[in-house]
């Protein structure tokens, strides 16, 4: 029997409202708290996905009882301070790209997971993608040399 894992979530953007879709669909996982500066556009969010508790403090869905882990969708200035403060809450935390905005601030962030031994990962799992894996042996290998690279994402379905 596997267990149900609660969740908060940070951010209403674009990405935030795309994990909601994609966690819709994990039957063991509950969003139970989403925080996000707008309570007027939190609320009604939470509402769509039935999410009983919603603040504008991050601090608040942590201290919620039962929450194990954060996923953050907050602007990349956010990222690493709140990360950090999902790890000395005792929380896993899944941050949306980039980690930080700066190395030093991924550093502190990194450190922390290694003192908590606490799940902390990004979101950037291109990585897997056969593309990106043939490149990355090409690059290894010494057989290819980047000298620039341009990369453009969307968070937008287009019709």
């Amino acid at each position: 029997m596997i267990r149900k894992i609660n969740l908060a979530l940070a951010g209403v953007g674009a990405f935030g409202i795309k994990h909601l879709d994609a966690l819709q669909h994990i039957e063991d996982v509950e969003v139970v708290s989403l925080a996000n500066p707008n309570l007027d556009k939190t609320k009604t969010v939470a509402e769509k996905y039935g999410i009983a508790h919603v603040t504008t403090e991050l601090a608040e869905s942590l201290a919620l009882p039962g929450v194990e882990a954060v996923i953050l969708c907050t602007p990349t200035p956010m990222h690493a301070a709140q990360a950090s403060q999902c790890l000395q809450a005792g929380k896993h935390v899944q941050v949306e790209i980039p980690l930080a905005d700066n190395f030093a601030d991924g550093e502190v962030v990194a450190r922390l997971q290694q003192e908590t031994a606490l799940v902390a990962m990004c979101g950037h799992t291109r990585r897997f993608n056969p593309s990106h894996q043939w490149l990355h042996k090409r690059i290894r290998a010494g057989q290819l040399h980047l000298q620039q690279m341009d990369v453009q994402t969307s968070p937008f379905k287009v019709s």
